[in-house]
């Protein structure tokens, strides 16, 4: 999920900005232990910000959307939503203690624009950026020292770091991918056609064939059905594995023979909460050395082009 080189980067970044702070070092290597892959993080955000859109009560997936009340609320729901997460104790002075040191926590949807209250002076701030335009984000550690900050003349005299002084960031995680937006992200062409039904299964149906070979998260499943039983719309037995099989087409799930699948196929595997389609072939001379995996008695690829559909086969037995 990380960049290949961003191990090394960050080291170096680390090294940098705490070299001389013992407490940063602390907190930091707390965190990474936490979360190796900033995995756990990214999952935060992502919900965070579909908490925040409620797609299934409201339809919406993009933040310019969102009432200027909740866009305000955000950074409170990451704070609340990271502790829920990593179950950090309650600080007295600062939000959290990490590796038994205060820190706060402050979240901007603009790189840089974290807004640090003058309380927090000399304590340790974890400072956390996402952007879903982008798809990326970012957390790192600062320590709050005056000479580091903009005094800027808001009412609540609240704070900002000084551009040159964002090398005192020790990143945690610095411009990582953050689980796209699918919908956000999507052809707008195919987005109307997604929403243009008055049915919430046949949205569904249209969103899974067109957007294909992609991770497709359990949000953006709620919001295009906006319907309770919104799972129950994925599977078979009437829902959309069900209703484009005859198009040639599988949608696989987080169960571990669904992933073992997505592999074979060449495709990145759904995680927990995510789906995947994809239309696929039985196995021709033309198609030469693509990924195959047998099912039914067969073997099959990822469908070309110029392949006609044809019945998809059944995905293995659900196991985890």
């Amino acid at each position: 999920m990380l960049p290949l080189d961003f191990s090394a980067a960050t080291s170096i970044a680390s090294h940098e900005a705490s070299h001389d702070d013992p407490e940063l070092v602390a907190v930091h290597d707390y965190l990474r232990r936490a979360d190796p892959t900033g995995d756990r993080f990214a999952s935060v955000l992502r919900d965070t910000i579909d908490q925040l859109l409620n797609g299934e009560a409201t339809g919406r997936y993009d933040w310019k959307t969102l009432f200027k009340t909740e866009k305000t609320h955000a950074g409170t729901l990451v704070e609340i939503n990271l502790q829920r997460e990593f179950r950090f104790v309650d600080g007295q002075a600062m939000d959290y203690r990490i590796a038994d040191i205060e820190v706060d926590c402050k979240y901007s949807q603009q790189f840089g624009g974290w807004m640090i209250p003058p309380e927090a002076m000399g304590h340790i701030c974890l400072l956390v950026w996402a952007d879903d335009y982008k798809s990326r984000w970012s957390a790192g550690l600062f320590r709050v020292r005056d000479e580091w900050l903009n005094h800027g003349g808001n009412r609540d005299s609240k704070l900002t770091v000084k551009a040159e002084h964002r090398n005192r960031i020790m990143w945690l995680w610095h411009n990582a991918d953050l689980p796209k937006n699918v919908l956000l992200h999507m052809d707008p062409a195919d987005r109307e056609i997604v929403f243009a039904s008055k049915s919430g299964q046949q949205r569904l149906n249209e969103l899974f064939r067109l957007v294909q070979q992609q991770r497709i998260g359990r949000n953006v499943v709620r919001t295009v059905a906006q319907q309770k039983d919104y799972m129950k719309r994925v599977r078979g037995n009437g829902g959309s594995r069900s209703a484009l099989r005859p198009k040639g087409i599988l949608i696989m799930g987080d169960y571990e023979s669904h992933q073992k699948v997505a592999v074979q196929l060449g495709l990145l595997p759904p995680r927990e909460g995510e789906f995947i389609s994809v239309r696929v072939s039985r196995a021709m001379t033309h198609h030469g050395g693509q990924p195959r995996v047998l099912l039914d008695g067969a073997e099959w690829v990822v469908a070309l082009d110029e392949d006609a559909d044809e019945m998809a086969p059944s995905l293995p037995t659900h196991t985890k």
